[in-house]
């Protein structure tokens, strides 16, 4: 598990990192929701897709220093994201999450342990 800050607020106290084939692969199917507090980083990546899923999440594309390079605040089951070839992780969140706080796109995530 790790956290994450943005700017000067510890944003997530929960972050999965997914970054085996079978992470990869599972994501958040199978899953009833995703806490506010909680996310799942994904890397490498630069799409996703909520196919099977039973809740919306909110996407943030990430460049390879953590640098927002696009941010779909929601996107709904059974939907596919965009193709962000800049990015090289994601970050699934709930979108209430991108409600409470502004993130924007040329802010910087800082994850740790």
């Amino acid at each position: 598990m790790k956290r994450c800050v943005w700017k000067t607020h510890d944003i997530l106290h929960q972050v999965e990192h997914a970054n085996s084939f079978y992470t990869r692969f599972k994501g958040l199917l199978g899953r009833s929701g995703l806490g506010v507090d909680a996310g799942l980083l994904i890397t490498p990546c630069s799409s996703v897709h909520t196919l099977g899923m039973r809740f919306p999440i909110g996407v943030v594309f990430l460049e390879g220093d953590y640098t927002i390079c696009r941010i779909v605040p929601v996107l709904s089951p059974g939907r596919l994201s965009p193709w962000v070839p800049r990015a090289k992780h994601v970050l699934e969140v709930n979108p209430e999450l991108l409600q409470q706080y502004p993130l924007a796109v040329g802010d910087s995530l800082v994850f740790y342990a």
